[in-house]
């Protein structure tokens, strides 16, 4: 897979973004990586300097009323997005052409707030 976004950087946006979102009363579980040489299954690691060359970096967000976000960037510049925001409002959303961490903070920023409202944002 090529080299499209460097996931620490990505790291760092997330890391950024947290206190916002803790401070609008939402969890942030840790960022998970994974890592391309591991063997088969691959494990996901919540300490960066346990994978060596890094293929995906995830975080799992939750809210109130069960609304929960999970997002894996693959270095390739696509991501698994999905959502439960209410009973009836569940689903994946569309993320691919992601060029660079500024760029994912901006579609976090997007997500977060559909999942969550607005309120979820708050920096």
């Amino acid at each position: 897979m090529d080299r499209v976004v460097d996931l620490d950087e990505v790291a760092v946006v997330l890391a950024e973004r947290t206190l916002g979102w803790t401070s609008a009363g939402l969890e942030v579980g840790p960022a998970t990586w994974r890592d391309a040489k591991a063997s088969w299954p691959q494990q996901l690691e919540t300490t960066r300097t346990r994978v060596h060359d890094p293929d995906s970096v995830g975080v799992v967000i939750s809210g109130p009323a069960e609304a929960v976000l999970s997002v894996v960037l693959f270095r390739g510049g696509r991501a698994d997005v999905d959502f439960i925001a209410g009973l009836d409002d569940t689903g994946c959303l569309a993320a691919s052409g992601i060029t660079s961490a500024s760029d994912f903070g901006t579609r976090m920023d997007h997500r977060v707030t559909r999942v969550f409202g607005p309120r979820g944002t708050r920096r």
